[in-house]
């Protein structure tokens, strides 16, 4: 079976290139492929389901699909009066209580924001477990097996991340508990504290780097893992892992017996730690500590660490390399499985499962490994079963997948599986909308779409053919080679800043002269539009020569080619990197505008709403470069999206830049990289974040290849038309209220630029603290937001995760330079932001004024406390929304642009990023007088009442919908 692009022109895609979409097509012969029967839709009620509530199955030959209807993150086994179920936790923090028939016993939405980690153990002595839920609110959740709320246990506002339980010589059992608070908790049966322990009375761990401003004090951690271990004969012990750094650290592990104030043991792993189980594996009663990383491809490693001598058996996955999908950042989930003597170690790493002789004696040629399309969140083995339990695929599955691994064929079919649920509905609704995409026509009063430009997609994977017919048939996208230099240049630094001269980046090798960069550039200019490269980073932005980026600038010129060179994570701010702004930045951007070059700034964190409005900045801020300049963000350990889109678009709105772009790589999802699932391999959230940025004008678009067959739908969407590419003068989902960012204050440039450590978290400083934009540090991934937050009052983002589409139900209130009062660049050469804004904004837009911390009048006298002002502005910008042409809710994101004086033209896309779900909007028409809504796509008209439509959005879509008005705006 082929498939096909959906564009007039497209050639045959070869056989061997089937994308993701063309599962939906050949799912029915394909072994636990998409079944066609609709599934059962969970209930919404928190109590115990009234009436029964049974979950689709599909059963193949060792393996049972359980299909939720949810995005199940983590999964448990559980027993109830001797009898296991499944218990299962969502991305949106829902217990589920399931028997393996699918019947759902019961289910709790607790808190409504994530929980870290599950544990089930009979507290009580009733026979039952209970269960134990770690909840990013900082609280830990005592459930009864009848799914009620037992107990909550909150010592304070900082996520809870790790919850087991442990026996005490007279068999009693506790409840520990830990995490970004920096202690250990143990707990009574009934959630009473009865000892806490303050990492600081024992961890070893040290920070590491040269600024010491920026990095926590010594000798703690955050709690990453607690879990049992049992010794033959003996009471539990209690095995810690600490961490103190966020991207793979390895932390240390601390074995301690119950209640005992300091640890009998110190081990400090021999590889990261993204995984912790405890397991028997030499069968001699004691545990064996198995740890596998949370880490790319290259760092992936697994550990036995054996507890009588304390010695580390290392398996590394790297040499496994050729039987590994490519790139990527993920947790590798070790487990012992088997039975007698036919034991083995059975660990999950993104779409593969490694199978391993106990005592690792094996060649990597000899290594089994099982591939299978998709990469899931979590996988548990229950006690005393030789199964496997995996949780949702992490393409936004919904399914609970057990693999019987004493039935003969559970290889097969595990290799065959393609989910049910959630994913066949969006691999059907992506088909379909492609195949509606063939008739569509732009409407003859919208605009030709404008040059939107790919900077890294063209000659990646299949995208080959669709590229060659999109470039022979239409204008638009443009699509850039990217150029690899697999070296870095030798630059004379004897003039440099100190700390510059000094710089590196350890990723290349400095080798290459300037004439060997321009040789290795320059001829990628032939055959192609235009190439895109990095010219350095924030690490070192001396790995090209400002000599050698002119040269390429030029000789981009002479060739009528197109050049962007992109300079990742520039975050830094001190005087040594302003020096680089006025020795290389700028001298290199000023070369840039006669040629017409671009920089690519693809920055991370609150750059784009803090360290911009720094006078090191101003440069780009001032509009001097507009023609240069491209916004971007790498989103990597980000967990403020919403932020920066709406600064983005500040700076864009405002005149600053011309353009702006964004970026998707397979770490966006990395929120948390102590748990780094970010192996994606269905880039549905790819295809709907990019569809949300282009829709609001971003127009350079930097993304990682994942699935390109499936993305080629994004190019034919901007080709056709479909998707409308506004300039800033057509949006009209945009608040009338923005805040003016003024220079940061310190503490939210600290906090909003330091997210990798994680042991930062101090209650009386937090309530010290209130901040306008608040919780950024690494302390806080998945915790709620306060309510004096802009992401929840303004955003309607209610916690620091993956909001990439966030809904903004009362418009998009932006983050802009300061447009009145003192704080003004009246001598910017930008001019006044309203002049670029669609003419309804006249005379009622209404800036506030902020430095990140506090609320400050326009004369820079008075400051307003983001705890209490945030009401004053939350009012304003619930009035302002009245007087927009519509706003939209219902957990979606939406844009709006005008494209005729009597033609609106909204997107409306599933907001759940990695856990889509269909979504109804509820379109309100404020001051717009609608006549006529159609899909542009399927052709639905949409019936109007009382100024309201109502719009179903499928799971993982969105719709394209024009709006002709009685009159115009």
């Amino acid at each position: 079976m082929r498939y096909s692009s959906i564009m007039k022109h497209t050639p045959s895609i070869p056989k061997s290139r089937l994308s993701l979409l063309a599962v939906a097509l050949v799912a029915a012969t394909i072994g636990g492929g998409c079944a066609p029967k609709p599934h059962q839709p969970a209930t919404t009620e928190p109590e115990a389901a009234k009436a029964p509530v049974v979950f689709d199955t599909v059963q193949q030959p060792g393996l049972l699909s359980i299909e939720t209807g949810y995005t199940v993150s983590k999964v448990r086994s559980a027993l109830k009066n001797g009898e296991p179920y499944i218990v299962a936790s969502s991305y949106e923090g829902t217990i589920l209580g399931i028997e393996r028939s699918g019947t759902l016993l019961w289910k709790n939405a607790l808190s409504g924001y994530m929980n870290r980690d599950l544990w089930c153990a009979d507290i009580t002595g009733d026979g039952s477990d209970e269960i134990l839920a770690a909840n990013a609110d900082g609280a830990l959740y005592c459930i009864s097996d009848q799914g009620n709320l037992m107990w909550t246990f909150k010592p304070s506002d900082a996520p809870m991340s790790a919850v087991c339980v442990v026996h005490a010589t007279n068999g009693t059992p506790y409840v520990v508990c830990g995490g970004y608070e920096l202690k250990l908790h143990y707990l009574d049966a009934k959630g009473k504290r009865v000892k806490t322990i303050d990492s600081t009375a024992y961890a070893k761990e040290k920070p590491w780097g040269k600024d010491a401003k920026r990095r926590p004090p010594p000798n703690k951690h955050a709690v990453n893992f607690l879990r049992p271990l049992q010794h033959a004969g003996k009471p539990d012990d209690l095995a810690v892992h600490g961490a103190l750094w966020s991207n793979s650290g390895r932390g240390g592990l601390y074995c301690f017996e119950p209640l005992a104030e300091k640890p009998y043991k110190y081990i400090k792993p021999e590889a990261g730690v993204g995984e912790l189980r405890p397991a028997d594996v030499d069968g001699d009663g004691n545990d064996e500590l198995l740890t596998g990383a949370s880490s790319m491809i290259q760092d992936a490693k697994m550990l036995v660490i054996d507890q009588d001598d304390d010695s580390q058996e290392l398996f590394e996955v790297a040499p496994l390399r050729r039987k590994i999908d490519g790139f990527g950042y993920r947790v590798l989930q070790p487990e012992l499985v088997g039975t007698g003597d036919e034991k083995q170690l059975f660990l999950l790493f993104g779409s593969r499962i490694i199978l391993l002789p106990t005592d690792l004696d094996v060649e990597p040629k000899n290594v089994e490994v099982l591939a299978n399309r998709f990469a899931y969140n979590d996988m548990w083995k229950p006690a005393g079963q030789n199964e496997i339990w995996l949780a949702s695929a992490q393409s936004g599955g919904s399914c609970i997948h057990i693999l019987d691994l004493d039935t003969r064929d559970w290889k097969e079919s595990y290799a065959n599986l393609t989910p049910p649920g959630k994913i066949c509905d969006i691999l059907a609704s992506t088909a379909k909308a492609r195949e509606q995409l063939k008739s569509f026509e732009r409407p003859e009063w919208e605009k030709k779409t404008p040059l939107v430009y790919f900077l890294t997609d063209r000659g990646k994977g299949s995208a080959g053919p669709y590229i060659e017919a999109i470039e022979a048939n239409y204008d638009t996208p443009i699509f850039l080679q990217s150029a690899h230099l697999p070296r870095a240049e030798v630059v004379d630094r004897s003039t440099f800043d100190e700390v510059y001269q000094k710089k590196r980046d350890r990723r290349k090798k400095y080798e290459y002269t300037s004439e060997q960069m321009v040789n290795g550039l320059v001829p990628l200019f032939e055959g192609v539009p235009g190439i895109a490269y990095w010219g350095g980073h924030g690490n070192d932005p001396f790995m090209t020569s400002l000599e050698t980026q002119k040269k390429v600038f030029d000789a981009a010129a002479a060739k009528g080619k197109k050049v962007v060179t992109i300079y990742p994570e520039m975050e830094q701010y001190d005087k040594h990197f302003a020096w680089v702004m006025e020795n290389h930045i700028y001298p290199m951007a000023r070369h840039a505008q006669k040629t017409g070059a671009n920089i690519f700034v693809r920055t991370k964190h609150a750059f784009w709403h803090a360290i911009v409005h720094m006078p090191l900045w101003r440069g780009l801020l001032s509009g001097e470069l507009a023609d240069v300049f491209v916004p971007a963000l790498e989103e990597t350990t980000d967990k403020t999206m919403e932020q920066s889109v709406a600064a983005r678009l500040g700076v864009w709105t405002a005149g600053c830049v011309n353009q702006w772009g964004a970026r998707c790589a397979r770490d966006n999802t990395s929120f948390d990289r102590l748990r780094q699932h970010s192996h994606q391999m269905l880039p549905n959230h790819f295809l709907r974040q990019m569809i949300y940025n282009i829709s609001c004008g971003a127009t350079y678009l930097n993304n990682f290849p994942v699935d390109q067959d499936y993305m080629s739908f994004l190019w034919e969407l901007i080709a056709k038309g479909a998707l409308y590419v506004p300039d800033s003068s057509e949006l009209v989902s945009l608040s009338p209220v923005h805040i003016g960012m003024t220079e940061p204050d310190k503490h939210f440039l600290d906090t909003g630029n330091n997210v990798k450590w994680v042991t930062f978290f101090n209650q009386e400083e937090e309530d010290a603290n209130p901040m306008v934009f608040g919780r950024l540090n690494g302390s806080w991934p998945g915790a709620p937001n306060t309510e004096w937050d802009y992401s929840r009052y303004a955003a309607g983002v209610t916690d620091r995760r993956l909001n990439y589409l966030p809904p903004f139900e009362n418009g998009i209130v932006m983050l802009t330079p300061p447009q009145q009062g003192v704080f003004a660049d009246t001598d910017a050469p930008r001019g006044k932001m309203v002049d670029r804004l669609h003419p309804l904004y006249n005379g009622i837009m209404k800036e506030y004024i902020s430095d990140g911390r506090d609320y400050i009048s326009a004369d820079g006298k008075e400051r307003f406390p983001a705890k209490t002002y945030y009401k004053t502005i939350e009012a304003e910008i619930r009035a302002a929304a009245k007087q927009l042409p519509l706003t939209v809710s219902g957990d979606v994101a939406w844009v709006c642009a005008q494209t005729s004086p009597t033609h609106l033209r909204l997107t409306l896309i599933d907001s759940g990023y990695i856990n889509p779900s269909a979504k109804t909007a509820t379109v309100t028409f404020q001051t717009a007088k609608p006549k006529r809504m159609v899909d542009l796509l399927d052709g639905t008209e949409f019936s109007i009442a009382d100024s309201k439509a109502t719009v179903e959005i499928p799971c993982g879509l969105f719709r394209f919908i024009d709006i002709e008005l009685k009159k115009s705006l």
